[in-house]
């Protein structure tokens, strides 16, 4: 029987060469990871039933000589990513029976690179949380320890990598939602620059901040599915050109008073430990501080910015055009009937908020001050990059929490993001490396380290993480 869990994807690539194993062979073994696995941890929403035949196509293109590093090569996609002919219920009720008419660019780069599109992961209800609790079908629990959170909204991208039942997944990060549930289950976990991966065929939760990013075991692996999805798509007018950066990095600044609150000791010292590491290694750790005073409102600017651009981009789910509808004796009791009866409530709060800070009289106060710190947010960052290569953080306050611990206080739920938003208010790539244990009820629960670096230099994140 073979196994896959230690290697990447450079190395099955050179054994799928080899012959050493087949692109069915590898399914297979994912295959049945998943069965044995997925009705505890609850990662997979569907597992697609044309996966063999992919992988069939994939040895004939090894056979034929004319396999990419991905030909092959097993990944899953998040339940917000189309694929066309397939089910892509973004987590929700209002579309369980939708199927995608159109692949999303990042599947289509996939497929033309040989990759097996093995299934589609679960997540928080249009991506709407931070703990995979808030999908209609059910929770995803942390392979580490199935009491308690896989993180979110990714989480069923990030237990698929962790419990070895795919050699990588595509999630989408708003505001943490790649790199915190990577950090929860000890994966690596990118969201890359704003615009570097093109966002077609991603069902849209807040347009300015939304990302597709890849969950992985190792950095390599980072790298080459990045490498495949990334670039400027014409079907999307915010995508751009990559130039992938130097890939230089010498001083490392951490903004040490934003450090100072709202930190688990544990994960503090974790912290502390991996800065020495690098330090170790001959990086320079310089404190930026001064650089990030706006730093403290992101928070505040993300939870003002992020549910005005929900609500707008919520309305076209009105159960017409698309997906599943309740009947009402007329037009507009049909809309109630139908976003009241199979919208969940993380959803709902979020359309509330966000039309509440878009209304007459509440705008200029709320959403159109959010933006200016927002640009605030952004200078800030320019000048301490001015001064260092990259940024690092912890990518969460705490370890995964327990289900259920934080359901019922959302402002909580919403504080665990205080490390991660504001690399998407400000547009850069970021990413979550494992760096170390903490123990919680004698288990031994992964934190993640997170390295931000400027604009469309994923390349300074790579190398250091390869370091690392």
């Amino acid at each position: 029987m073979i196994d896959v869990s230690k290697l990447n994807i450079k190395e099955i690539h050179e054994k799928l060469l080899a012959g050493e194993f087949t692109a069915v062979d590898l399914v297979n073994y994912f295959l049945k990871n998943i069965a044995e696995k997925n009705n505890e941890l609850f990662a997979f929403l569907e597992v697609y039933n044309n996966a063999l035949d992919q992988a069939k196509i994939a040895d004939e293109r090894i056979k034929a000589g004319t396999a990419t590093l991905l030909t092959g090569i097993p990944i899953a996609l998040k339940d917000n990513i189309l694929f066309a002919g397939k089910t892509a219920s973004g987590a929700s009720k209002i579309l369980e029976n939708y199927k995608a008419t159109y692949s999303a660019t990042v599947v289509e780069k996939l497929l033309a690179a040989g990759a097996v599109l093995i299934g589609r992961t679960n997540m928080d209800e249009f991506a709407m949380g931070g703990s995979t609790e808030n999908s209609a079908y059910g929770v995803t629990k942390n392979p580490i320890d199935t009491s308690r959170v896989a993180g979110g909204s990714s989480g069923g991208s990030a237990v698929s990598v962790a419990a070895d039942m795919c050699v990588a997944s595509l999630g989408s990060d708003t505001g943490g939602s790649i790199r915190q549930p990577a950090s929860f289950c000890g994966v690596f976990g990118l969201k890359p620059t704003y615009g570097s991966v093109s966002r077609y065929g991603l069902m849209a939760m807040a347009s300015s901040l939304d990302v597709i990013g890849p969950v992985t075991k190792n950095i390599v692996d980072s790298e080459i599915i990045f490498d495949c999805i990334k670039g400027k798509d014409k079907y999307d007018s915010t995508s751009m050109e990559d130039n992938s950066g130097d890939g230089v990095v010498k001083k490392i600044g951490v903004p040490k008073d934003y450090l100072k609150s709202g930190l688990d000791e544990d994960v503090k010292i974790q912290f502390e430990n991996s800065l020495k590491k690098l330090e170790a290694e001959g990086y320079e750790i310089v404190d930026i501080s001064e650089d990030l005073k706006n730093l403290e409102h992101s928070l505040a600017v993300y939870y003002v910015i992020m549910p005005a651009e929900v609500s707008s981009n919520m309305a076209r789910y009105d159960g017409i055009k698309y997906g599943s509808n309740i009947e009402g004796q007329d037009l507009i009791e049909g809309y109630f009937k139908t976003r009241g009866g199979l919208l969940g409530k993380e959803v709902k709060r979020r359309i509330l908020l966000g039309t509440y800070v878009l209304s007459a009289g509440y705008a200029d106060q709320y959403y159109n001050k959010a933006w200016q710190v927002r640009n605030l947010i952004k200078k800030d960052f320019e000048a301490a990059f001015k001064k260092v290569e990259v940024i690092a953080m912890p990518t969460s306050p705490t370890p995964a929490f327990k289900i259920g611990e934080k359901s019922d206080d959302p402002l909580q739920m919403y504080l665990a993001d205080i490390f991660t938003v504001f690399a998407n208010l400000v547009g850069v790539p970021a990413i979550s490396i494992p760096d170390g244990l903490v123990k919680r009820e004698q288990k031994d629960l992964p934190t993640g380290l997170q390295l931000i670096a400027p604009h469309l230099q994923e390349k300074r994140l790579f190398t250091l993480g390869k370091y690392f």
